[in-house]
């Protein structure tokens, strides 16, 4: 039997555990530095840091056949590189793939490279030059921080106010930032994601985040509060369109002699035009993972081997609908502060991966929540209606003083309802 690692402590990462330990290659699963949560369901956490590449090398070399990195930030740093300097297979990104997340300008400058469909952008480093462009380009506009910001960069700007403000906030933390500003596109956003090696790549079905805090997407941006997978809002012929992007993405990578394998997410809108390319990020999306890995039917560790070991995987789904609703602390984003009870799992709900905990620690009178998204309740059915009304049953079970959005899956809703 083998052993895998996680690197990583969130949904996404549990998500990823669960779906490997269901494998019947896999005996254990270790999920670095995990959580209380993780041990709940059956993984098993290691207290090492993400970033603490020589501890990582050292425990996965003595314990598991493979690692599988979850967050973005020990990509960008090099763990893939590092892992791959040591011998050990590693899937996730090379850090000269993962400057596609790293550096939103870079990402600008590739898909003008290679005529990957995106908005107009211009990229600044003074207050001076980003006040230009937006006096010249005026509002609707985007504003977005270069490197990482854990999916809370960017700024949709409907008025000059809001504009100014976000400029002055990022200029006032640094005075040289670089600072990435596009033109405002109009459509409904949805993730394409794959897993790739060199030129083979297995592309999963459209998904669609929730990223504001509360209802009808008000309020701030957030680590995402809900996603569904797949989307019957988009036509046949725009998830062909979506796929080939990811293919052309996968093969420009290729041509610019990147050699790597782990995940690519490509963040679209679906202007009436054509889709185009809002960014990249080089992992899993959270809470995205865990509407799109129970889809998928296939081994799922034979899958990322084969990959890695150079051949092309078939697919399988099995044609359900899944919808995630994560349960914050309240004033999440601003706090996470006090710890509030988690309702206890049942075993049915454990049984059908239901329930992925992110921030959950145990103690003597019970669980607690730890952070601000706690964790992930999802639902499935045979379309969107009925994944959303199981999902929202089981919330309602398991709420108990944490919050939720209650209108997740929304713009699926209103496409199942018309059919």
């Amino acid at each position: 039997m083998t052993n895998v690692l996680i690197v990583g402590s969130g949904a996404r990462e549990t998500a990823l555990g669960l779906k490997f330990l269901a494998s019947p290659q896999v005996d254990q699963v270790y999920v670095a530095p995990g959580g209380d949560g993780m041990d709940i369901v059956g993984l098993h956490s290691v207290a090492i840091d993400v970033m603490d590449f020589p501890a990582l090398i050292e425990f996965a070399a003595a314990n598991v056949a493979l690692t599988f990195v979850g967050p973005e930030q020990p990509l960008v740093a090099g763990i893939t590189d590092a892992f791959t300097a040591a011998g050990l297979p590693i899937f996730g990104v090379t850090k000269a793939a993962a400057r596609l997340e790293g550096s939103k300008t870079y990402a600008k400058h590739f898909m003008a490279k290679h005529d990957l469909p995106t908005a107009r952008a211009k990229s600044v480093q003074s207050l001076s030059a980003a006040l230009s462009v937006l006096d010249e380009w005026g509002v609707p506009i985007v504003i977005k921080a270069d490197g990482l910001a854990g999916g809370k960069g960017v700024v949709v700007a409907q008025d000059v106010d809001t504009a100014r403000a976000a400029i002055d906030r990022l200029y006032a933390a640094d005075a040289a930032a670089p600072v990435l500003i596009e033109e405002f596109l109009a459509g409904q956003e949805a993730s394409v994601m794959a897993l790739f090696a060199g030129q083979n790549a297995v592309i999963l079905p459209l998904s669609q985040d929730h990223k504001r805090r509360y209802d009808d997407d008000r309020g701030p941006n957030t680590g995402g509060m809900g996603a569904v997978s797949p989307l019957p809002q988009f036509t046949q012929q725009e998830q062909a369109a979506a796929t080939a992007l990811m293919r052309q993405t996968v093969a420009a990578l290729v041509a610019d002699g990147v050699d790597s394998c782990g995940v690519i997410y490509m963040g679209l809108i679906f202007t009436a035009a054509e889709p185009k390319i809002l960014e990249y990020n080089m992992r899993f999306g959270d809470p995205e993972t865990q509407v799109l890995l129970p889809q998928i039917q296939n081994d799922f560790y034979a899958l990322v081997t084969d990959l890695m070991a150079g051949k092309q995987p078939e697919l399988q789904l099995d044609g359900q609908t899944y919808v995630g609703v994560v349960l914050t602390h309240p004033d999440y984003p601003v706090t996470s502060k006090p710890a509030l009870p988690v309702v206890q799992p049942d075993t049915a709900l454990l049984a059908a991966h239901a329930w992925i905990p992110a921030a959950v620690s145990k103690t003597a009178g019970g669980l607690v929540s730890t952070g601000g998204r706690v964790l992930t309740i999802v639902g499935s059915g045979t379309d969107a209606g009925s994944a959303t009304k199981a999902a929202y049953a089981l919330v309602q079970q398991y709420a108990g003083q944490l919050a939720y959005r209650s209108d997740i899956a929304h713009n699926a809703l209103v496409t199942s309802k018309q059919n």
